[in-house]
């Protein structure tokens, strides 16, 4: 089922999106014929393991897709209407930063070692508005103080190695915030964090997004930050979208095999977790090379509840219920 007919308000519209890399070991379908809209002010998350996609699908919005090896071969980005697929490299240049911006998953080399952390956030101003050092500084000070960092004088003059991991994380805030975006997309931002900066981080990015009024797409691996920071989720595996649904939904009634397996691993409220007695669920194996895809069903080889048209035939995305898509045989209907 085509799903086209949703969100008429959408301020991002991607349609069948496929990124590819050429490499001596073949073609990796990193982001496989992927579609979904966000809508203006929506918090939107996309989870799944490390190499289904995820991080590839968002730098493919910015078109940041190193070439060579990497390479969009198909599908539409439409941002307020615009295919930025069709932008010219000078007119992509204006968008990113000052539209659609980006958080990286790793601050300390993302950031520039060599210049003062002021300077980073400053050069958006400058880009973007055309302002002169004093008053870009001036205003990055201003930013430093919206993400809650302490002294914004005195930082504003500090290069990232004197910051703590999650002062730098705010840092890759305020710079991606600079220009008021429409759009906030925030891969993996808590990484490396210890669990009280982690909340402190989403905390800032849903008070800025109410602040700001910005839809954000947050990307992660942890379900954890799901649940309490987006209104839907879209689960990716080996480069494709398997499911896709409410927060509330996926969290209570998960219809994809994968879906069910990330829930069940996820540690609860008073499970006792203890060396040798214990275990967490896990999924067994591991996601498939994008370069030797299984036949049929990418997930096929580690679902429990594989049938034999799944190693022959990949099932489409459809709609079991309102706004609740799922790739699987077992919920596929006739017709």
């Amino acid at each position: 089922m085509r799903r086209d007919t949703r969100m008429q308000d959408a301020i991002l519209d991607i349609k069948d999106l496929r990124t590819y890399f050429y490499t001596f070991d073949g073609v990796g379908r990193a982001v496989d014929g992927i579609s979904y809209r966000l809508s203006d002010g929506e918090a939107l998350g996309i989870v799944g393991e490390s190499g289904c996609g995820k991080s590839v699908s968002a730098l493919s919005i910015l078109r940041l897709i190193p070439d060579p090896p990497g390479r969009i071969v198909g599908g539409q980005i439409f941002f307020n209407g615009m295919n930025l697929l069709e932008l010219t490299n000078n007119q992509m240049r204006k968008i990113r930063g000052n539209h659609v911006s980006m958080i990286f998953q790793e601050p300390m080399t993302s950031l520039n070692p060599v210049f003062t952390v002021g300077n980073q956030i400053a050069e958006a101003f400058r880009i973007h508005q055309g302002l002169e050092r004093s008053e870009a500084i001036e205003k990055s000070i201003d930013m430093l103080r919206l993400v809650n960092i302490p002294s914004p004088e005195k930082r504003v003059d500090q290069y990232p190695h004197e910051l703590s991991g999650g002062m730098r994380q705010r840092i890759m805030i305020a710079m991606a915030l600079a220009c008021r975006p429409e759009i906030l997309i925030a891969d993996e931002p808590t990484t490396a964090l210890d669990v009280t900066i982690q909340a402190q981080i989403i905390d800032l990015m849903l008070q800025l997004k109410e602040e700001l009024g910005m839809a954000i797409i947050l990307i992660t691996h942890d379900l954890g930050i799901i649940a309490k920071t987006v209104e839907r989720v879209i689960v990716m595996y080996a480069g494709k979208i398997v499911e896709e649904a409410s927060t509330r939904t996926i969290f209570r009634e998960p219809a994809h095999p994968y879906t069910r397996g990330l829930m069940q691993a996820m540690p609860r409220l008073g499970d006792k977790i203890k060396l040798g007695r214990v275990r967490l669920a896990e999924i067994p194996g591991v996601v498939p090379s994008l370069y030797d895809l299984p036949a049929g069903c990418s997930f096929s080889t580690r679902c429990p509840s594989v049938m034999a048209v799944c190693k022959k035939e990949e099932p489409e995305l459809q709609e079991m219920d309102d706004r609740h898509f799922c790739r699987c045989w077992l919920t596929c209907k006739e017709g």
